[in-house]
């Protein structure tokens, strides 16, 4: 057998090759026909023959191939060229010229066997060997890597040891019911630069989109006078700037990080020897860009605190800091509070007359968009093109005002033109570009659905903010005095079926409640009480809670 496609097989004219270096056997031919084949049971209908099976069914069998002293000898192609010329014209010219080139046969050569002659067994030449152990081969493979998994909380043991003290940061809070997550990766931001005192990774920021300014940053970051097994990266602010900033700015970080390591070496665990700076300092830090041209602040403290770091950061900075002295709070002056209201609300309006609903779950955050008051060509393609693109818009910019994150759901209003939901797409991804936070994001599903995920490093402002209400228990809903009055009527009837002996009962209720058994249900209540010739009676307290009620026996001032 042989793996190449073509070179070692027989074609339909009788032609035989065989490649190099491989040993073939020749078989003595046999005249014996070959047995007849079994006749079915069942004949099939013959099908009428087309005008080319015709003209195959008349093609001549190939020649036999003829055996002589262990050679194989092909038959004339001249006489099988001729035969084939008779059916298709197109080969007449190959015929003359095969004839012309075709030698006569000499008088004294003797004429070929009549049948060939078996070769013994003993004599015979190997079988034919594959080819495949000496072609080279074909399509191989890369050896597949193996990677080790892992780690679990069940390799905890084997990799630290039992009262070893471990130097670990708070990535994320406590959500909920969860608790914080550290991790031993340790990384301290700066204004320019993130510094990884565990990792000897150099990288660039993400949103540095640009190759060559890439391959500028990261030179110049090799460049700084890094100790040994620290890595750096380049945050998205430092894009364009000189080797001075960088370097200032990973002087403090390693003077952050020795500091912290003194702590380390002083304090036993568990000690925080390294956190955050406050609020005013880490706004400055993350969101002053060059689009900023001024820092207001209301208090002489965060004045010169903003003042130093500017100084600190870039001195030949242009934003000015000011000083507020006018009577009127600063957030009510810059509309601030009134921004601060709107983020508390579930309903937030659209400039068209639509709204958008935000409800915040345990599961997932679930974001609804209605046309609302924009009444004009309500189901028109085009006002529900507008009214998406405002509400992705509004969206985008609630998602960071209320610190959402994990998986969000948007349920825009049907759009059956896909360019309309691919613009729509388009454009909320480029404004979601602009957070800082990690998101990826889906394309609108044929449900007319965009999911969503944001990274959540801390609870959303409605979690840090409002508390479950105590009525409720959080679900904002609480029975009706209807579903009240039927909840009592069934559990006194399961108790005076059940307990004979009782003959005086007083039920304490909510006043909601008490008013529906006086005037809907007194009747109900009167005829239970002959029913079961018992003497009930009905108690209002105000303290209670609407869902709340008591059925207390009188004879032994015991609640049932």
């Amino acid at each position: 057998e042989s793996d190449d496609d073509d070179d070692n097989t027989a074609d339909a004219a009788g032609k035989t090759t065989a490649p190099a270096n491989t040993a073939v056997q020749l078989l003595p031919l046999t005249s014996e026909p070959p047995p007849p084949r079994q006749k079915q049971q069942r004949q099939k209908q013959q099908r009428p023959r087309s005008q080319q099976q015709q003209q195959q069914a008349e093609l001549p069998e190939p020649a036999k191939l003829e055996v002589a002293s262990g050679t194989a000898v092909p038959p004339p192609k001249s006489s099988f060229l001729r035969r084939l010329a008779k059916i298709f014209p197109v080969f007449a010219k190959s015929a003359q010229e095969s004839d012309a080139e075709t030698p006569a046969p000499a008088a004294d050569s003797p004429p070929p066997p009549s049948a060939p002659a078996a070769v013994p067994a003993a004599k015979m030449p190997p079988l034919i060997e594959s080819a495949r152990s000496t072609a080279p081969r074909r399509n191989k493979r890369p050896p597949v890597k193996i990677q080790k998994p892992s780690p679990t909380v069940d390799d905890i043991p084997e990799l630290f040891k039992i009262d070893q003290e471990i130097l670990v940061q708070v990535t994320k809070g406590p959500i909920g019911t969860k608790g914080a997550r550290v991790t031993t990766n340790l990384s301290i931001p700066g204004r320019y630069l993130v510094l990884l005192p565990n990792s000897n990774h150099i990288g660039v920021s993400r949103r540095v989109e640009e190759r060559e300014e890439r391959d500028r940053l990261r030179k110049m970051i090799k460049s700084l006078s890094l100790p040994n097994n620290m890595g750096l990266i380049c945050r998205t602010v430092g894009a364009g700037l000189k080797i001075e900033h960088f370097q200032r700015d990973l002087d403090m970080l390693l003077d952050c990080w020795n500091k912290a390591e003194d702590a380390a070496g002083k304090h036993r665990a568990p000690y925080c020897i390294y956190q955050e700076p406050d609020l005013a300092e880490r706004t400055l830090r993350d969101c002053l860009t060059e689009d900023i041209d001024e820092v207001v602040a209301d208090s002489e403290e965060a004045f010169k605190c903003a003042s130093a770091l500017l100084l600190r950061y870039n001195r030949h900075s242009k934003v000015k800091v000011k000083l507020y002295q006018n009577p009127t709070p600063i957030f009510s002056k810059y509309g601030v509070s009134q921004q601060i209201d709107n983020i508390f609300n579930r309903k937030v309006n659209l400039p068209s007359g639509g709204y958008i609903c935000i409800d915040e779950t345990e599961a997932l955050i679930a974001i609804d968009v209605n046309s609302g008051k924009n009444r004009s060509g309500k189901d028109h393609p085009e006002t529900i093109l507008a009214t998406n693109l405002e509400a992705v818009k509004e969206i985008a910019r609630q998602l960071r005002l209320r610190n959402i994150g994990g998986l969000v759901v948007l349920d825009l209003i049907d759009m059956r033109s896909k360019k309309d939901q691919m613009t729509v797409y388009k454009t909320f991804r480029e404004l979601l570009s602009e957070d800082r936070a990690r998101i990826k994001l889906t394309p609108i599903s044929s449900l007319g659905l965009l999911e969503m995920t944001r990274q959540r490093e801390n609870e959303s402002l409605e979690s840090t903010i409002y508390d479950d209400c105590p009525y409720c228990k959080g679900r904002g809903l609480v029975k009706s005095a209807t579903s009240m009055s039927v909840e009592i009527q069934r559990r006194l009837n399961e108790v005076l079926a059940r307990k004979q002996h009782l003959r005086r009962l007083a039920v304490h209720v909510n006043s909601k409640v008490m008013d529906r058994l006086r005037v809907d249900d007194h009747k109900v209540m009167d005829s239970l009480a002959v029913e079961f010739e018992r003497q009930i009676t009905f108690r209002s307290d105000p303290n209670m809670h609407i869902e709340e009620f008591k059925i207390i026996d009188l004879d032994s001032n015991k609640e049932i």
